[in-house]
């Protein structure tokens, strides 16, 4: 048996009551000789991992352990065992678990854990992770919180092990801004709108008086940027989801759309029209200075910057017909076109891996969201139909969010699905949502 004072030692850290995000730095990535799989393969093999009922109080042990399940269900990465599968196992948390049940089930992790509340009111979580084939403990944690934050400890539970398994960052502890659609389709009220990446705690950021679209997350921060049209011409807004702050970036003689923050967050890029002309212009968020990219006729619009900030991938009509382009983020220079296959390219969205560019791709009334390389090589449709559009990137490059529109009375809804494009989930909303933007990790 494990004493209390030995399992005290093997958790990791034990946070005080204070805000969450301060209070609990990821687990360290795993080393590459520890990874179980390699998810940068398309051929790998989901890890099989158990969850056990959490102990403590049954409220909130309950929803804890039942997050977790969840948010594994749609990791693609992570294969859940069917909880009625092991039930009347009985597990303690306190001592280390008899790995043979979990053996006979064909686990490779488990994790065990409790919640409850102490006598100050606060809620303190603890998990463990264990090595069902070694037996042995392989990371740990616990949490002393706030209990309104028990789904957000869950979401932190399920990031610390999908790192601690893959070596990748996690992507639960996330939230996605969307627009929320409501009523018929010729008279749709447009909200902007925000919740956890699994679709629960809905917020409404705005009222629906102003139709809007495009909203963007910074990389760095809880800002938003995105388009508003109402009576007066189309404005850029820039929003704070934590203080609620509104402002208009900037105020333009022509149509502007389509803005995104740089990665440090410190520009936005966008397109203006001038004419029958529309080109990227850049605008400094302190100074509000802006500098114009591309000086052409064509359409060129939808730009995304690379995530070391160098580059700029966009869409543009100058050949002829919408396809990719990428260059250098300062503007000058010929941009490259990148994309070749048949069709029309467009909604590019640079991964905060470097690795991809995903893009939405229309051929006849058909829609495909898919990623290439920024190169353009090794371009790959992950999943196609009508209406497919608007893809986004959870922050570890791993997952993308798109919203499918199946037209006619019915409305758009938000779907997400692994990079490649194994699994494909829907994304839960109050009603009908398009144009998601995924936050950047909240811890």
């Amino acid at each position: 048996m494990v004493s209390r004072r030995a399992v005290a030692l093997a958790l990791l850290c034990a946070c005080a009551a204070a805000p969450l995000a301060t209070l609990l730095p990821p687990l360290p990535a795993a080393r590459a000789q520890d990874r179980v799989l390699d998810v940068r393969r398309g051929d790998f093999t989901p890890v099989v991992i158990a969850v056990a009922p959490f102990g403590g109080d049954a409220g909130p042990a309950a929803q804890v352990s039942g997050v977790i399940v969840n948010n594994f269900k749609r990791s693609t990465f992570l294969s859940p065992l069917d909880p009625a599968s092991f039930a009347g196992t009985s597990v303690n948390p306190d001592q280390t678990p008899d790995m043979a049940p979990w053996r006979a089930l064909n686990a490779q992790f488990l994790v065990t854990g409790r919640s409850k509340r102490n006598p100050d009111g606060r809620l303190q979580t603890e998990f463990r992770l264990w090595d069902v084939a070694t037996g042995q403990q392989t990371a740990g944690q616990q949490y002393v919180t706030d209990p309104n934050n028990v789904r957000r400890v869950a979401h932190i539970i399920s990031d610390a092990i999908f790192t601690r398994v893959t070596g990748e960052g996690g992507f639960f502890d996330t939230r996605v801004v969307f627009v929320d659609e409501t009523g018929p389709a010729e008279r749709r009220r447009k909200r902007l709108a925000i919740m956890d990446q699994d679709g629960a705690n809905v917020r409404y950021l705005s009222r629906g008086d102003d139709l809007v679209v495009t909203p963007r997350f910074s990389p760095s921060s809880q800002d938003v940027t995105y388009m508003s049209f109402g009576s007066a011409d189309p404005k850029v807004l820039l929003l704070n989801i934590e203080t609620g702050q509104r402002e208009v970036v900037g105020n333009f003689p022509g149509m502007t759309f389509a803005p995104r923050f740089s990665p440090d967050g410190q520009r936005i890029v966008m397109s203006l029209a001038q004419g029958a002309a529309t080109n990227l212009y850049a605008m400094d968020v302190r100074s509000r200075t802006t500098t114009r990219l591309t000086d052409s006729g064509a359409i060129d619009t939808s730009p995304s910057y690379s995530p070391d900030g160098t580059k700029i991938v966009f869409e543009s009509d100058r050949g002829g017909t919408q396809q990719l382009y990428v260059m250098p983020a300062g503007g000058g220079g010929t941009p490259q076109r990148i994309s070749f296959g048949e069709g029309r390219y467009s909604t590019p969205v640079w991964s905060p891996k470097g690795d991809f560019i995903a893009f939405t791709k229309q051929q006849g009334s058909t829609f495909a969201i898919g990623v290439m390389r920024p190169d353009g090589s090794g371009e790959r449709i992950l999943t196609e139909g009508f209406h497919n559009e608007g893809p986004t990137w959870a922050p570890n490059g791993l997952f993308l969010m798109f919203f499918r529109d199946p037209g006619g009375s019915s409305g758009p809804k938000l779907y997400m699905m692994d990079v490649f494009g194994r699994n494909e989930f829907t994304v839960p909303t109050p009603s009908y949502a398009s144009d998601p933007t995924w936050s950047p990790l909240l811890n």
